[in-house]
């Protein structure tokens, strides 16, 4: 029998890539989502760059078997004519069915439940040791257990956006409003917009907002051309008060890292006060506000303004070891200036990321990201399961010869400072200058 499907080619998808109009082909099946990228959980990122192609092995990373039933309704009715995938995708979609019948995406463990019990212990210790002590020691030792607990509920807030730790939804939801929005002030609306960003398009110059840090740091002399950021709708300008701190960043990168937290807190109520479509915005604005209600009250409990201070300090330093983190796991490995594709979804992944070897023991300090390259091909998996697919992971890249970059936690932040550095010197010996200002001059007359 004559086959009666209807058929595009790749090339008629491709011109269904704009909002209002926006196509994608799931296994050759085409589907219309223009009208659901603003009801999409993932955001509107994900779809409005990856629309106009195959979108396969994004789909099955980060949606669950369940989420197929749901296509039917997009499905426009017609088929790529010249569909194929890739041996490499292959064997990835072939992994991804395999976890799924050993049932890894559901096995959760009960990481969920220590890292809430070690938050509470260093919460109860922090606060009592700034109400029921007079030592400057306790109070400085108290503010180090807050910054390590910002850091725990760092890790859950990660791990709840990408699946749910908690037992039904609504205490999901309610663990990441009270882990992001009031233990630390961070959104867990602002977190999820910009961390599925970086997961779709991973360590794009223009679209991955990781790598976004213009004027303090940047991990590429493509920086220098001043590209445009497609996530945050404008023009990273490459000018003489940026030159200036690109040079040094090698040296300000730890002292930087001590502060970063203040860009998250700024980036959390910029997303929550814009037009932008929030999710649960009055919920996620009450969370955030709450925050800045019991820390300073809690601050204000110190004797003086210089424990005050200390006791900030020593809170946003110690937090500061996870933003390093954060930075460890991509600005070493290989980046690009292109919008992500949905055909190398494998590759660009592996390429982009980095593993961090540690003992078991120590996965709580890294809170899942040591295994980084696992943890981007399988976002939805838990974090307890991430050493057991190491080895298929590994497998699977070594059959396709394909980097699995696999190094010590000192390594990794010799590579880091090592990019930022060769950046540094790049930027201070670029052949075609910008304006220098007066500070410039002064730091770079003598070399």
């Amino acid at each position: 029998m004559a086959d009666s499907r209807k058929y595009i080619t790749s090339e008629e998808l491709k011109n269904h890539n704009k909002p209002g109009d926006l196509w994608i082909s799931i296994q050759g099946k085409v589907y219309d989502v223009s009208n659901w990228v603003k009801e999409h959980p993932g955001g509107d990122f994900p779809l409005l760059n990856l629309a106009g192609q195959d979108v396969t092995d994004a789909f099955v990373a980060f949606h669950p078997a369940t989420a197929w039933q749901y296509l039917d309704k997009f499905f426009k009715g017609f088929y790529l004519n010249d569909y194929s995938a890739s041996e490499v995708s292959k064997d990835y979609r072939r992994l991804v069915s395999d976890f799924t019948k050993m049932g890894l995406f559901e096995k959760k463990g009960h990481v969920c439940l220590f890292t809430m019990c070690l938050m509470a212990m260093l919460f109860s210790l922090s606060v009592y040791g700034i109400l029921c002590c007079q030592s400057l020691l306790a109070h400085l030792i108290s503010g180090g257990l807050m910054g390590c607990l910002w850091i725990q509920s760092g890790w859950i807030g990660h791990d709840s956006g990408h699946y749910q730790v908690m037992s039904t939804r609504g205490f999901n939801r309610f663990a990441q409003v009270l882990t992001g929005n009031c233990l630390t002030g961070i959104s867990i609306a602002w977190w999820k917009w910009n961390h599925n960003a970086h997961h779709i398009a991973c360590n794009s110059l223009e679209y991955d907002p990781d790598l976004q840090h213009m004027p303090f740091f940047a991990v590429s002399s493509k920086f220098f051309d001043s590209l445009t950021s497609y996530f945050y709708d404008r023009k990273m300008n490459f000018d003489s008060f940026t030159r200036f701190l690109i040079s040094h960043q090698h040296w300000t990168f730890y002292p930087v890292m001590c502060f970063a937290r203040i860009n998250l807190f700024a980036q959390s109520f910029i997303l929550l006060l814009s037009n932008k479509n929030v999710p649960h915005r009055v919920q996620e604005l009450f969370g955030v506000v709450s925050f800045w209600i019991w820390y300073p009250l809690l601050v204000s409990c110190l004797p003086n303004c210089g424990e005050r201070i200390m006791f900030v300090l020593a809170s946003f330093t110690v937090t500061g070891i996870q933003h390093v983190q954060f930075c460890l796991n991509h600005f070493s490995s290989e980046i690009y200036v292109a919008p992500p594709k949905g055909n190398d979804w494998f590759e660009k992944q592996t390429n982009g990321s980095l593993d961090i070897s540690c003992p078991s023991w120590m996965d709580w300090f890294h809170g899942g990201l040591q295994f980084q390259i696992e943890h981007h091909l399988f976002p939805r998996l838990p974090r307890c399961q991430l050493r057991k697919v190491s080895p298929f992971v590994k497998d699977l890249c070594k059959n396709h010869g394909l980097p699995y970059s696999c190094v010590s936690f000192w390594k990794s932040n010799v590579l880091t400072i090592s990019t930022l550095r060769a950046a540094a010197l790049q930027a201070r010996d670029l052949t075609k200058p910008v304006p220098k200002n007066l500070v410039w001059e002064a730091v770079n007359t003598h070399g």
